[in-house]
C-alpha cells in the first residue's frame, strides 16, 4: 500500500505495545505494528452443512384460483373500476371535486343515501367511503398542496353538516400544518374553527356524537395554533 504519513520504518518486534504510546509517532508504529501481524489472506471459517438447511427457496408461480362460474366480473366492468379508481386515487392540486371525492367519498359528496344494511357493514369501499388520511398520504403533501384541500374541505364544510370523515380530514390536515402559518392557511384555520362553533351551536343535545370533534377542531386552531381570541373560555 502506498505511505500516507511520513513515518520511518522501524523494527515492530522491539516495540513495547504493553505501554500506552507517549507521542503521536508511538501511536503511528502501534498501529503499524498492528497491521503487520494481520495475514495478508483471511478465510472465514464456513460450516457447510450449516449452508445446506438455507438453500431451499419455496416461490408459489401460480395465479389466483378461477372463479366459479357466473362469480367473475366482466372485463368491462373491471376496467371502469380501474380507471374510475385511477381518478380518485390521486387527484391534482387544483382538483377541488377530485379531492373531495378521495377524502369524503361518492357516498358523502353526492349525498347518497345508505340502505341500514350498509350502516352496519359499509365495508372498504374507499371510493365510496373516502380514503382515510393514512401517514402515508397526507406525509407526501406539502405545504401548498395541505393548504389547498384545507380550502377544499372548508368550502364543502360551509355548506353541510359535520360528518367524521372530515374531522379525521381536518386533523390529519392540520397536525401536517408547519409554523409559521401561510398566510392563506392562517386564513383557513380560523375560518375553521368559526364555522364549527356555529354547528356547534347549533346541536340539539350535548350528548351529540359531533360535539367532542367540533370542540378538538376549536381548540387545537386556538390553543395550538395560538389563535387566542377564538379559544373557549372557562
Amino acid at each position: 500500500m502506498p505511505r500516507l504519513l511520513p513515518l520511518e520504518s522501524c523494527d515492530t518486534e522491539e516495540y513495547n505495545s504493553n505501554e500506552p504510546p507517549r507521542n503521536p509517532q508511538e501511536y503511528l508504529r502501534q498501529v503499524q505494528r498492528e497491521a503487520s501481524l494481520c495475514p495478508d489472506v483471511v478465510v472465514a471459517q464456513i460450516d457447510p452443512k450449516k449452508l445446506k438447511k438455507k438453500q431451499s427457496v419455496n416461490v408459489s408461480i401460480t395465479g389466483c384460483l378461477a372463479a366459479p362460474q357466473g362469480f367473475s366480473p366482466s372485463l368491462k366492468w373491471q376496467q371502469q373500476q380501474v380507471s374510475r379508481f385511477s381518478e380518485v386515487r390521486q387527484p391534482k392540486s387544483e382538483d377541488e371535486d377530485g379531492w373531495k371525492r378521495f377524502c369524503l367519498g361518492e357516498n358523502v359528496c353526492l349525498d347518497i343515501q345508505l340502505k341500514e344494511e350498509d350502516k352496519v357493514n359499509p365495508g372498504l369501499d374507499y371510493v365510496k367511503t373516502g380514503f382515510p388520511p393514512f401517514l402515508s398520504i397526507v406525509s407526501k403533501l406539502n405545504q401548498s398542496t395541505i393548504s389547498a384541500v384545507l380550502e377544499y374541505l372548508m368550502n364543502w364544510f360551509e355548506e353541510r353538516d359535520f360528518v367524521a370523515q372530515l374531522g379525521r380530514w381536518f386533523y390529519a390536515l392540520l397536525a401536517c400544518l408547519e409554523k409559521p402559518l401561510l398566510p392563506e392557511a392562517h386564513s383557513l384555520i380560523r375560518q375553521l374553527a368559526r364555522r364549527c362553533s356555529a354547528v356547534r351551536a347549533n346541536l340539539e343535545s350535548k350528548d351529540d356524537d359531533c360535539l367532542s370533534a367540533l370542540n378538538l377542531m376549536i381548540c387545537i386552531v386556538a390553543r395550538y395554533f395560538e389563535q387566542n381570541d377564538l379559544a373557549d373560555k372557562e
